[in-house]
């Protein structure tokens, strides 16, 4: 049992690093809030003074903020349908005893180290080019003429390329959780004459939901702050400007860091909201 002076002793030796993780959180937080109220433009006079509110009505007032928001979260939706039905199957398969079980594993999970602005510039140059893109050749091969990818299917195009970055994280969040399961369910069921959906429905699918909360969980995080993929591939055109990219475009547009500042903060609100929602999600499932 531990102690007065060794809870002393352990709270002494995390102040340095709890100190500088709130400064690393709290320091942007509070000089996003500070600009959001003024007007900064580097370029053009440095500041100019406070302006109140005006930079937040400004920027949700714009014609391209509600669409932007719409796009993040089309997107996010989409990813995460994508990524958690195939990450529940790559689990289910991954999990069987194959030949080079281990090494198709490691092939399966690769795409998650790929960084994101990589990941956009191969789908980019090598997959989705109309001349020399991978599907453009496939196209040729069936006597079809290739599809413009990034720009008659941006939104379909940009899922496919996030899903596919991300994954590899939910088969390995699943997979983990389908070599928790106690084989003795599964060798009874059988035993008792379930068939394999039934199986699948009944036992397996109900002992992933916390695996699922958490994946939704986390990749929500990440996705609603989405912006390398775009940024290579479609440079927010043809429907694809997330908030987090209005954000970049409305500060190197107007060179107006008060602007971009209001900017962050709905996009934190909105993180925020969603965050919760989702957490209440995940507790419901975790006092299961």
């Amino acid at each position: 049992m531990a102690t007065q002076h060794s809870r002393s002793i352990a709270r002494m030796m995390l102040a340095p690093a709890t100190t500088l993780l709130l400064a690393w959180m709290l320091i942007p937080l509070i000089m996003t809030l500070y600009f959001s109220f003024k007007k900064y433009l580097p370029l053009r006079g440095g500041d100019l003074g406070w302006v109140g509110f005006d930079n937040y009505v400004r920027f949700i007032s714009s014609s391209a903020f509600w669409p932007a928001v719409a796009t993040t979260l089309i997107i996010v939706g989409g990813v995460l349908l994508i990524t958690i039905l195939l990450g529940i199957l790559l689990a289910l398969l991954l999990d069987q005893p194959i030949w080079g079980q281990g090494v198709v594993r490691i092939l399966v999970i690769a795409p998650f180290f790929v960084m994101p602005t990589v990941s956009g510039l191969v789908w980019k140059n090598m997959f989705m080019d109309p001349v020399n893109g991978f599907f453009a050749h496939i196209w040729r091969v069936f006597g079809a003429e290739p599809i413009q990818w990034l720009s008659h299917a941006s939104m379909p195009s940009l899922v496919m390329i996030i899903s596919w970055q991300w994954l590899p994280f939910a088969t390995l969040i699943l997979l983990t959780a389908i070599q928790s399961l106690d084989s003795e369910q599964i060798e009874a069921a059988e035993m008792d004459g379930a068939k394999p959906l039934s199986r699948f429905f009944f036992i397996i699918l109900p002992h992933l939901a916390r695996a699922i909360t958490v994946v939704v969980l986390i990749q929500t995080i990440f996705l609603l702050s989405i912006f390398a993929e775009i940024f290579v591939t479609t440079a927010g055109a043809f429907g694809t400007k997330t908030l987090t990219y209005l954000i970049f475009q409305r500060v190197l547009e107007s060179q107006n860091v008060g602007l971009g500042s209001a900017g962050g903060v709905y996009a934190i609100i909105l993180a925020n909201i969603v965050a919760i929602f989702l957490m209440r999600i995940v507790g419901k499932n975790l006092d299961r």
